[in-house]
């Protein structure tokens, strides 16, 4: 099937999970989900996976793309956390129809500027622009704190001068959990609900249980983002097939199991935020 615009999926009026590809076999993984749970999911690639494969964002693009055409899902290729502006307009030349411009390391005003021109940007090319406000946390130099989170008010002005088509916010969720343990501030999610016109996405959301997600989700959460979920299922599948057989050498045999681990992590999440 044609890749879907993600402007498309997420205005269906249901939750959405997007999930990172690292490797083809994330991208297959998420497609075979999908199809299995008959529900539509967005295959993100971010700045940090274009790190790994040594910053060319092209060839790992095409083969998500390959893939996401090749499934009977509806699905769309999302680009996330980007901070290289380079990067950034790298988007539209392959195929993507939505970008996480990250600019929440900056100050608040740096922040607005810099994000309300990769939205101007954006637009321009019909690119759906997503950005942060709150500091969601979890990643190298970024270290997550409890009592940090998105103030409504704040959330409302950004929007409205940086013209972004949705926003991730910090509710407390966090990125990298690898235990489902997050508690979420709902009453704070249905409050940014109010507060803001654009879809809300919660980022970390492998760290957050299935009865947290469908509560999110109900208070008004729209975007589900996955992806440490994915590599926990990934790497332990292998982990135990390689302590089971170890003098295996051909990475087929135990790749196999680490994409259908994924698979079905892939349909559990799409599931959970199912309501």
């Amino acid at each position: 099937m044609p890749l879907v615009h993600t402007r498309e999926l997420i205005t269906a009026g249901r939750a959405l999970c997007a999930f990172n590809v690292i490797t083809v076999e994330h991208a297959e993984a998420v497609a075979a989900g999908a199809e299995a749970a008959n529900r539509p999911a967005v295959l993100q690639i971010s700045e940090n996976a274009v790190k790994f494969h040594g910053g060319r964002l092209g060839p790992i693009a095409a083969a998500t793309a390959a893939v996401a055409t090749a499934s009977s899902a509806h699905l769309s290729l999302h680009l996330d956390h980007v901070e290289n502006e380079a990067l950034l307009r790298q988007a539209h030349t392959h195929g993507f129809t939505s970008v996480m411009f990250d600019a929440s390391k900056l100050p608040y005003g740096d922040n607005v500027k810099a994000t309300a021109e990769a939205a101007r940007w954006g637009h321009e090319r019909d690119i759906w622009v997503e950005a942060e406000l709150g500091r969601v946390g979890g990643k190298a130099g970024d270290a997550h704190t409890p009592g940090v989170r998105t103030d409504p008010a704040e959330a409302a002005a950004y929007v409205a001068d940086t013209g972004v088509d949705a926003l991730a916010v910090a509710v407390g969720s966090t990125h990298a959990m690898t235990e489902r343990t997050a508690t979420l501030d709902h009453a704070l999610i249905a409050a940014l609900r109010d507060a803001v016109p654009v879809p809300l996405v919660l980022h970390g959301s492998s760290g957050v249980p299935d009865t947290e997600l469908r509560r999110a989700v109900a208070a008004g959460m729209t975007k589900i983002n996955v992806g440490t979920a994915l590599n926990k299922a990934f790497t332990g599948a292998i982990r135990a097939f390689l302590e089971a057989h170890p003098s295996t050498t051909d990475p087929r045999r135990y790749l196999t199991p680490a994409r259908l681990a994924m698979t079905e992590t892939v349909n559990r999440f799409l599931r959970a935020a199912d309501l």
